[in-house]
């Protein structure tokens, strides 16, 4: 299984950017996907997950509630990151992350870099 992530750049606080990554799998729908982020001298820390089941439960970090949308389209093999009303302290390298039923987070793709600006 492979993840690519894309979509993060420099953006000014306040504005908006979509991450999106790639699975290169044919039981996609069966993962449960995450995003995670990590800044410089910080530990790596979870952003938002979507499960593997139909309906798609989805669950957030509190920093990022109400601002970040995590989606999926089984059909594209594709997890999404709707990043709203961004901050500078969003700024990290941002990780897709991939886990099989009954299991952990055992797959992860490249970081994509979101910069934002004061």
């Amino acid at each position: 299984v492979q993840l690519q992530a894309s979509g993060g750049g420099l953006v000014q606080a306040g504005g908006s950017l979509r991450l999106s990554c790639a699975a290169s799998v044919r039981t996609f729908s069966r993962y449960s996907m995450g995003w995670f982020r990590q800044a410089p001298g910080k530990e790596r820390e979870f952003v938002a997950a979507i499960t593997w089941s139909g309906g798609g439960s989805t669950s957030y970090a509190d920093s990022v509630k109400g601002r970040f949308t995590i989606s999926r389209d089984n059909a594209k093999n594709s997890v999404y990151l709707q990043m709203n009303a961004l901050k500078p302290e969003d700024t990290a390298a941002y990780f897709c992350a991939g886990a099989p039923i009954g299991s952990t987070w055992s797959t992860w793709g490249q970081g994509t870099q979101v910069t934002v600006s004061s």
